[in-house]
């Protein structure tokens, strides 16, 4: 029993640490002082943290991506919900067919959606706009909001909507009071996620971005394409506490077990 629980923990540990180092190296890049990625650095240096308020293209492009997740995040739920509660509840024809169409982004390459979205958009006049960009997203991330809204949608014991519609709710009433409230893990989840994954695109939105819609990881491509400094590593580094702030943040108000697996 002592041998099976070494090994475990060792093996987590190992596997987490495997997990972490590149993390971690990024960081530690990220407090040179010198102009050029150095591990080990000879000290500590705010340098390159400075230097991200010397251009506001980064600043704009954080901006563009924190707009745009939002955007493509709340359509994207906005659309799962209703669809989650008719695939979970209801038999209809083509049942299975309207859930492989919600899915299938996740089947298909980002590159391959890129140059779709690119020659559609040319098509009709939304090349290189918000509009476009935002419904790109909004596709790109529909998958991971309607999954954790039907996982809670099928979970949810219907008792409650029952008894509120034999006392004569109506069914905006039930979906308001009993319904939504029942299955607002899922959504914050299914948003959560949606969101992360707008945030992070970047292989689909270089097709797509035009200079006024370039996101924060469009931009830190183009900048690594150009020149390698410690800049991006300091511009990670930020992103990183934002994000475990974050999840802290939520742990605390509201619970990452009820958010990111649905739990009601």
């Amino acid at each position: 029993m002592r041998r099976n629980g070494l090994v475990s923990l060792v093996f987590h540990t190992l596997f987490i640490a495997f997990i972490l180092a590149p993390l971690l190296a990024v960081i530690a890049v990220s407090f040179t002082g010198k102009g050029y990625l150095s591990l080990p650095t000879d000290g500590l240096s705010l340098r390159w943290f400075r230097t991200i308020l010397d251009y506001p293209g980064f600043i704009d492009a954080f901006w563009m991506s924190l707009y745009l997740g939002t955007a493509a995040s709340t359509i994207a739920v906005s659309v799962a919900v209703p669809a989650a509660i008719a695939i979970g509840r209801y038999e209809f024809t083509g049942r299975e067919a309207v859930t492989a169409v919600f899915l299938s982004p996740l089947m298909i390459p980002s590159v391959v959606l890129g140059v779709s979205f690119l020659r559609f958009f040319n098509q009709i006049g939304l090349s290189g706009t918000f509009i476009g960009i935002t419904l790109a997203h909004v596709i790109m991330v529909m998958p991971y909001a309607i999954r954790l809204v039907l996982a809670s949608v099928t979970g949810m014991p219907r008792d409650a909507e029952q008894a509120a519609a034999t006392l004569g709710a109506s069914n905006w009433t039930v979906f308001r009071r009993i319904t939504l409230p029942l299955i607002l893990p899922g959504i914050a989840g299914g948003w959560l996620l949606a969101f992360i994954t707008s945030f992070d695109e970047v292989t689909m939105s270089i097709f797509v971005a035009s200079p006024e819609t370039m996101t924060l990881p469009v931009r830190m491509y183009h900048h690594i394409a150009q020149t390698i400094d410690p800049l991006i590593a300091a511009i990670s580094t930020l992103l990183m506490v934002g994000t475990v702030a974050l999840l802290v943040l939520l742990d605390r108000l509201y619970g990452l077990d009820r958010v990111l697996v649905g739990k009601g």
